[in-house]
């Protein structure tokens, strides 16, 4: 789905204005007008407004402020970028504070917790109910499966659209509380279904005898959680430890594409298709294609709402279909720009990709046992 969603299971931040480079010198005191009338002041251009966490240095070019100073190293390249969006992925221990990620355990626990009283014990929670409600539309499997992906993408799709005026009445906090509150349950449930059922559909290829073909597969669904999470940028945010906020990321896998859950998805979805080979199977692609197709959008036009001209600088150096901007030169890469990679969520990534795969029996034996 189109944020966290993954069938195996992203307030504003404060706006910064780009000081004019005079401002940065002290100003002597304003001289009385002349007498006579007074002439009309010039009309002064728009600011460009910029993300958060960006400063002035000395020659007056935007530089990317990590953790109270400018970043050494890759930090370099980005100043000499004049990048207007964030540092993705950047992450230095000595800015973190234990208070925070024990908060962040804590709530992690109790949103578990409720989440499987209140939803998935087939006693307490209504999960049950809800999918049979969803099943009563149909007796097949591929229409409760698009259902429950479109049920899903309006919930998702509809409170991330809202979120600016959500924010400006309940706080960003609260507002991401009710967003998780809302999407989590039906993305388990989605999950769940298609776990319990994606062998029932009509067989419409056969292919998981054919030598390589596991290998792409895995290959394939590997790189596609480097494409799929670049919520762990801000793991502190989605949980809303730190207060939420709208990021225009510009480094690291944004470089290759500026949809990257798009791309993780429709990855993840085709490879998972090709595997599986039946209607279940293309029912689900559809569907979660279909709404990251939409997201890809709905990102961008939130974006620009947000960060203005900022976000059209962006995006004329960037692109959604992977590679293209550095192909065509639009993308002018940094000489050490693989060190945007090597950085712990990243790492993090990949160990929680391999987890995920060698749990596979675990999942798949934890959703058999709900009657979905």
């Amino acid at each position: 789905m189109a944020s966290q969603l993954r069938l195996h299971l992203a307030a504003p931040p404060p706006l910064v204005l780009l000081p004019h480079r005079r401002s940065l010198h002290r100003r002597s005191p304003p001289r009385p007008p002349p007498p006579g009338p007074s002439l009309p002041s010039p009309a002064r251009a728009a600011p460009l407004l910029l993300p958060p966490r960006l400063r002035l240095s000395r020659a007056g070019r935007p530089v990317r402020a990590v953790g109270g100073g400018a970043e050494d190293g890759a930090g370099a390249g980005l100043a000499e970028a004049g990048l207007v969006g964030e540092d993705s992925a950047a992450f230095r221990l000595g800015d973190q504070s234990v208070a925070s990620w024990a908060y962040f355990a804590v709530i992690l626990a109790a949103v578990l917790w409720a989440l499987n009283v209140l939803w998935i014990d087939p006693g307490t929670g209504v999960g049950t109910k809800f999918l049979d409600a969803v099943g009563s539309v149909s007796d097949s499997h591929e229409v409760v499966m698009l259902l429950l992906t479109i049920i899903f993408a309006l919930v998702h799709s509809g409170m991330a659209s809202l979120r600016e005026r959500g924010e400006k009445i309940i706080g960003e906090r609260a507002y991401r509380v009710l967003f998780a509150g809302s999407s989590l349950p039906l993305a388990v449930t989605t999950i769940v279904y298609f776990i319990n059922h994606r062998y029932d559909g009509v067989q419409l290829w056969q292919v998981q005898g054919i030598t390589g073909i596991h290998e792409l597969v895995w290959l394939s669904s590997f790189i596609s959680f480097f494409f799929l999470y670049p919520s762990t940028f801000n793991l502190l945010e989605v949980a809303a430890v730190d207060k939420p906020k709208l990021h225009m990321w510009e480094t690291g896998i944004m470089r290759i594409t500026r949809h990257p859950q798009m791309v993780g998805q429709v990855i993840w979805c085709l490879a998972h298709t090709l595997w599986i080979g039946n209607s279940v199977a293309v029912a689900a692609s559809v569907g979660l294609i279909g709404h990251h197709l939409f997201g890809a959008w709905n990102g961008d036009r939130r974006l620009a709402s947000r960060y203005g001209e900022a976000f059209e600088v962006l995006k004329k150096r960037t692109s959604v279909v992977p590679f293209a901007a550095i192909i065509d030169g639009r993308q002018k890469l940094p000489k050490d720009y693989y060190k945007e990679f090597f950085r712990l969520p990243y790492i993090a990534i990949t160990a929680l990709t391999l987890g995920a795969y060698f749990a596979h029996p675990l999942m798949q034996a934890s959703s058999y046992q709900l009657p979905w």
